[in-house]
């Protein structure tokens, strides 16, 4: 198994790109080939798809894709192909506030992805993709956070903002900038 592989670009193709590593030219099914550029190098995030008829690597840009295509192939009747196409017409970040939102128009823009396979993404990844960040930032926040939640906002919505608040201003202040950015 790999898990990237680092190379020149030699070929940009509709569904593919071709990396070039120690004279070996890899096929990599990519979400979008153009958002590369030929002859520059690249370090490829790698999955390989082997079946009986078929050995495809599927390629990613970074990490958190990967993590996410991974993710999208467990889900019940979503193949690599579905999955890959999810990628090249949505960002990461709003294809996962679309299913921790259970925002199931959105989902259903992308090609083969119907309102039952939907419903499927929301049930299978529905808080499995956000990360709990229950760090550092708690400490500086601690007034914010409770006051926040006494008022009824999740822990998962108030940190999504507490990195735009500073944390120098006085409570009163930082309550009115989360509410804000909370209302957006």
């Amino acid at each position: 198994m790999y898990n990237y592989i680092k190379g020149i670009i030699t070929e940009i193709n509709p569904g593919y790109i071709v990396l070039e590593n120690n004279k070996i030219g890899f096929q990599i099914t990519v979400a979008n080939p153009y958002s590369y550029i030929e002859n520059e190098e690249y370090k490829i995030y790698i999955y390989s798809h082997i079946r009986e008829d078929e050995y495809t690597l599927y390629g990613f840009q970074t990490e958190e894709e990967k993590e996410l295509f991974l993710k999208f192939i467990n889900v019940k009747g979503l193949g690599p192909k579905v999955a890959i196409a999810l990628l090249a017409n949505g960002n990461v970040s709003g294809i996962k506030d679309a299913i921790e939102r259970e925002n199931i128009l959105y989902l259903k823009k992308f090609p083969k992805v119907g309102e039952k396979l939907a419903r499927q993404i929301i049930l299978d990844l529905k808080g499995k993709l956000v990360k709990k960040e229950n760090t550092v930032i708690q400490g500086d926040y601690e007034e914010l956070i409770s006051a926040l939640e006494n008022l009824g906002y999740k822990r998962s919505d108030i940190n999504k903002v507490l990195p735009n608040i500073n944390t120098i201003d006085k409570v009163e202040k930082q309550i009115k900038d989360a509410l804000k950015l909370l209302l957006k």
